[in-house]
């Protein structure tokens, strides 16, 4: 690496963290002044309210906007390299333009991996922090959640394997209790094997379903056996977890756990598969933008214009809004249509490519 990559490639990084750090307090300080009444009700101490709430808030806030942050961080840095001359004296030099942007995408990709990290592993754990703070004691105030209210689950049905299938008439997902719990099994449409209990239990020590008035039956071509038990402790491939349905769990598993979650909903056939595919291709996908943002950025920033860097940024937000705008059309149109969730998560990354190859193309000239 030689001296003028490592120039660009510290102040990068180093312009980055200063933009990543001074507009994650400004939006501190605003949440902060919105929650005050939240914090002050639910009677937590500062720190308290850092380690149950901050800690998850900020990571989910800065990766969300992290992508536009380095896009600011490029334009912001190129553009000041644009007018004091610096772009020109480097590639009249002899140095290609490729090789100009080369130092940028080495701090780029180091960027992109940091973000794949966090949205694999560190995010959910604080979209998990976060969400039961803000169940706990922000929605409560307002009066859009109770725990009773949305604890009790009733009528849930899914596919346990390829042949059997899995009722219950109702749960309660604080106390891990439940009635009306079957399964059945068949073959060639035919039924094989029922098992009914009148009650059902979350065994924590066994990690395994605790079911009580039980009564199970084995089909056989003529005939039938049926066995009652009082208890009697299973195995099955579904958790507590998996009875609650909540919207927002598949943002707060791990990429693995979220893997074998999608793999067990489509094996039962659920209805939120779109949702869940989304999710777990954006994990991929956004980091990935990283990349593209800072070829454009630079593409764009490198450029000495009148009126400075003022310029660059306009621009540069203008196509981060619409960045994320196509985002989220493409997200709707998978998750309530059927539109397909890979495409949906990589739609934006596909065209903005072509932009970034395009204003690459045209910068040099």
């Amino acid at each position: 690496m030689k001296k003028i990559d490592k120039y660009i490639f510290l102040n990068f990084l180093s312009t980055f963290f200063f933009c990543l750090i001074l507009l994650t307090v400004i939006i501190v300080v605003v949440d902060l002044s919105e929650h005050t009444d939240d914090f002050a009700k639910s009677g937590l101490s500062t720190w308290q309210i850092v380690t149950q709430y901050y800690f998850g808030f900020i990571p989910r806030i800065d990766a969300m906007l992290f992508p536009l942050f380095v896009f600011i961080a490029v334009i912001f840095f190129t553009s000041k390299m644009a007018g004091r001359s610096e772009v020109i004296a480097i590639l009249s030099s002899g140095v290609s333009y490729k090789r100009f942007m080369l130092p940028f995408l080495a701090g780029g990709l180091i960027l992109s991996g940091l973000l794949w990290v966090g949205y694999q592993y560190v995010i959910p754990k604080a979209n998990k922090i976060w969400g039961e703070f803000d169940k706990k004691y922000v929605e409560v105030n307002k009066g859009r959640y109770s725990d009773n209210a949305n604890s009790y689950k009733q009528h849930i049905y899914f596919k346990l394997d390829n042949s059997s299938y899995v009722g219950v008439r109702s749960y309660d997902t604080v106390s891990k209790n439940g009635t009306g719990f079957f399964v059945q099994k068949f073959k060639d449409n035919k039924l094989l094997y029922n098992l009914r209990a009148g009650s059902f239990s979350w065994d924590t020590a066994e990690k395994k379903w605790n079911l009580r008035f039980v009564t199970e039956r084995n089909f056989l071509e003529k005939t039938e056996t049926v066995k009652q038990y009082d208890k009697l402790l299973k195995n099955y491939n579904f958790k507590p977890v998996d009875l609650s349905k909540d919207e927002y769990l598949k943002e707060q598993m791990p990429t693995p756990e979220l893997n074998d979650f999608i793999r067990l909903e489509k094996m039962r056939g659920s209805e939120a598969m779109n949702s869940l595919l989304v999710e777990r291709y954006n994990r991929d996908a956004i980091p990935f933008s990283v990349l593209i943002l800072t070829v454009i950025g630079v593409s764009l920033a490198s450029r000495k214009v009148r009126g400075g860097s003022g310029f660059h940024l306009a621009l540069g937000v203008f196509l981060c809004v619409i960045y994320i705008l196509l985002s989220r059309v493409s997200i709707v149109f998978a998750t309530k249509g059927n539109f397909s969730p890979w495409l949906a998560a990589w739609l934006p990354n596909i065209l903005f490519t072509f932009i970034a190859f395009y204003l690459y193309k045209r910068a040099p000239k």
